[in-house]
């Protein structure tokens, strides 16, 4: 039998991958500077969050294509868009996939940033799209390179990517970019994706960042979020999309996208009828993450890894100035530290690390200072 086209061939495992496996095999206690789990990164959650999921309203099923009014009223109130916009998903991934579907026929295109999170090339296969990357650069900050940009466009580009702030990188986009972006978008009719399930998560912006798209009404756009990051609870499935532009494209988009959205109405009524208590626990939580995430990145850049400029997000990038791999290697194999090497978000050279700043503290101290010594 021969499989899907759409799902990527079995790779082999790479040499990272062996040896955390037999160091965990063997009993070993590695020191993981990736976690990115805030359910396994010692957060504290307040008692009581999980008692909305027990509403009797739930036995009653009310199928509705965009989620339940009061639960996407309730997004709309938080952050100040028309009710009519905000549609529910169980994720943002499925979020993506709807849109890829409103989009695009088999073979178009989507452009995303490069470096970034390696998710988006599974998801188009999925929905026979191809991606093509878009590089960003770095200069005391990371920018677009727009010449890059533009000269990947052609007739088959239905949308550019952009994760705002980014993952790894933690940078937002800044005004400027925004104004060049959507005049791009807009004389070429490609929409914008923009994933802001970061945003909340706030460390050194710069002056001229822009924290959201939602304001962008010249050109179509989608702007993802959800309840994984924003209150840290990634196993309830629940995320939110606001769709703006001009309204004719709005108001047809939203049409095609209500069909998509009620083949499938994923959205859990549970976790629906739950979401005030969740997003009521939000401060509670974001302030725990963000004062971890202040905490280890001062460690870090106390010590003697060169760590490029941070914005937001809950990684760092450090530059090592020499090839990552074998270093990446020779810091598990030799000092039981886990880190990410820079290839796992394609940057474009070799050179990169990614250290998560979520880590529990004392595992972060810890593996930092078992860095300091290796390096």
């Amino acid at each position: 039998m021969r499989f899907s086209r759409r799902l990527p061939q079995a790779g082999s495992e790479n040499t990272i991958t062996r040896i955390l496996q037999a160091k965990r095999a063997a009993g070993v206690k590695v020191l993981d500077l990736t976690e990115s789990n805030p359910t396994h990164a010692g957060i504290t959650y307040p008692a009581g969050l999980l008692a909305g999921l027990a509403d009797p309203r739930a036995l009653q099923y009310e199928p509705e294509s965009f989620g339940l009014p009061a639960a996407r009223q309730l997004v709309a109130d938080q952050y100040g868009v028309p009710f009519s916009r905000v549609l529910l998903s169980a994720s943002t991934s499925e979020a993506y996939s709807w849109i890829f579907k409103l989009l695009c026929d088999p073979g178009d295109e989507i452009l995303i940033p490069q470096p970034s999170y390696p998710l988006f090339e599974y998801l188009a296969a999925l929905e026979n799209v191809t991606v093509k990357p878009y590089p960003l650069f770095y200069d005391h900050g990371w920018f677009i390179d727009f010449h890059a940009l533009e000269q990947s466009l052609n007739s088959r580009t239905k949308a550019i990517v952009l994760v705002n702030p980014n993952n790894p990188t933690g940078h937002f986009l800044r005004q400027h970019e925004l104004l060049e972006l959507t005049e791009l978008c807009s004389r070429h009719g490609i929409a914008i994706l923009s994933d802001e399930v970061f945003a909340d998560y706030q460390l050194h912006p710069a002056p001229d960042s822009v924290p959201t798209l939602r304001c962008v009404a010249d050109v179509l756009t989608f702007c993802l979020n959800g309840l994984s990051k924003t209150v840290g609870l990634p196993q309830m499935k629940l995320a939110w999309m606001f769709v703006n532009g001009p309204q004719a494209l709005l108001d047809d988009a939203l049409s095609r996208l209500e069909v998509i959205a009620d083949t499938y109405l994923s959205a859990s009524t549970p976790v629906q009828l739950a979401l005030p208590g969740f997003l009521a626990a939000r401060g509670f939580i974001q302030d725990q993450i963000l004062s971890r995430l202040h905490q280890n990145l001062a460690l870090l850049r106390q010590g003697r890894l060169r760590i490029l400029s941070v914005e937001a997000g809950w990684y760092a990038v450090a530059a090592l100035g020499q090839p990552e791999e074998p270093w990446v290697e020779a810091l598990l194999e030799q000092y039981n530290v886990l880190v990410q090497p820079g290839f796992f978000y394609d940057f474009q050279s070799s050179g990169y690390a990614v250290i998560s700043l979520l880590t529990d503290p004392e595992n972060f101290r810890e593996g930092l200072a078992r860095i300091n010594n290796f390096h």
